[in-house]
């Protein structure tokens, strides 16, 4: 079996995968946001400081598996530098004290691993992922063969919807909230433009949409209702997505596309998921999903990668764990 910790961020989170079956034997996850909530977003401290206690109290619940233990993987990258270190730590101990090897793995990798779980590993696939700190194209052709062929020049889509949010006053996080609020408001009252609309490249960018909302909010002022934020979070929610789909079909007509997913925390987001069914079925492409349960970040996803890399033999020296990097190519 293998044990993986993820604390990248606000998510304290251990799980027990089984190596042979692929089968999820443990799966605990404490989240943070209702102590980051007063203060709009995480902060990094706090974070810290929180996964300081609850890492060690989830452990506890794993002992009886420690005799199978064959590795311990964990999250070195990219993420809180104070946050990311408490789970690197408690790897590090229990290598030393297991006498197992440690696997570090790439908090991004991870996310693409999410599709596999309790599944079998299955590329080449062209990946989306979205979350609160990234949003890129990923072309995956195979085991650690990943190249970006697209990505934000500033904000991430995730976190475009949290700063949406924050601007409304409607709390952290956003993105569930705007989402639900969308649903009851009009998508076309306020007529946001389409990020890169008539550019060619094949980038993303959501810091100018993200101020056009922020200029609807200043001149609606004090006199804004309840539904001026559900038409503010419908109209934001779909040029969005609307800026996304513009430049992924450019790339589903220049690229075969047979396999496509979308991966990260924002993934969960139905609306989106619903325009990039339409999206694939209009190329004939097939989309996978990873179960919105495991679309967060999560100790499962960390293991499943970890698998993959058991098998051939990535394993990484504990003692220099934060300086070996697994990036993009």
């Amino acid at each position: 079996m293998i044990l993986s910790i993820e604390s990248s961020c606000d998510d304290s989170s251990i799980a027990i995968t089984e190596i042979k079956t692929k089968k999820v034997l443990f799966h605990t996850k404490i989240s943070q946001e209702l102590e980051h909530s007063v203060y709009g977003g995480v902060v990094p401290e706090l974070a810290a400081r929180l996964h300081a206690k609850a890492l060690p109290d989830i452990l506890e619940k794993t002992t009886a598996y420690f005799p199978s233990l064959k590795a311990i993987a964990v999250t070195n990258e990219p993420g809180l530098s104070v946050t990311l270190v408490e789970g690197v730590m408690m790897a590090q101990a229990l290598c030393l004290s297991l006498d197992v090897p440690i696997i570090a793995v790439n908090h991004l990798y991870g996310h693409i691993y999410s599709l596999f779980i309790e599944k079998e590993t299955h590329f080449p696939q062209t990946i989306l992922l979205v979350s609160g700190g990234h949003t890129m194209v990923i072309e995956a052709k195979g085991f650690d063969d990943f190249r970006v062929i697209a990505s934000s020049m500033d904000d991430s889509f995730g976190e475009s919807f949290d700063k949406v949010a924050k601007m409304l006053g409607l709390g952290y996080p956003g993105g569930p909230v705007v989402e639900k609020l969308a649903g009851e408001g009009d998508a076309h009252r306020f007529n946001f433009t389409v990020p890169l609309y008539h550019s060619n490249k094949i980038a993303f960018s959501y810091s100018g949409l993200k101020n056009q909302v922020r200029l609807a909010i200043l001149e609606l002022g004090d006199s804004r209702s309840e539904q001026d934020t559900a038409d503010i979070c419908a109209s934001f929610q779909r040029v969005a997505t609307e800026h996304l789909l513009h430049k992924l079909k450019k790339i589903f007509k220049t690229t075969k596309i047979k396999d496509f997913s979308i991966v990260g925390g924002a993934s969960a987001n139905l609306y989106l998921r619903g325009k990039i069914e339409k999206l694939c079925a209009e190329f004939g492409a097939t989309l996978h999903l990873a179960a919105l349960e495991y679309c967060s970040d999560n100790a499962v996803m960390i293991g499943r990668y970890a698998i993959d890399a058991y098998h051939d033999k990535q394993f990484t020296d504990y003692s220099d764990i934060t300086s070996n990097p697994k990036v993009f190519k």
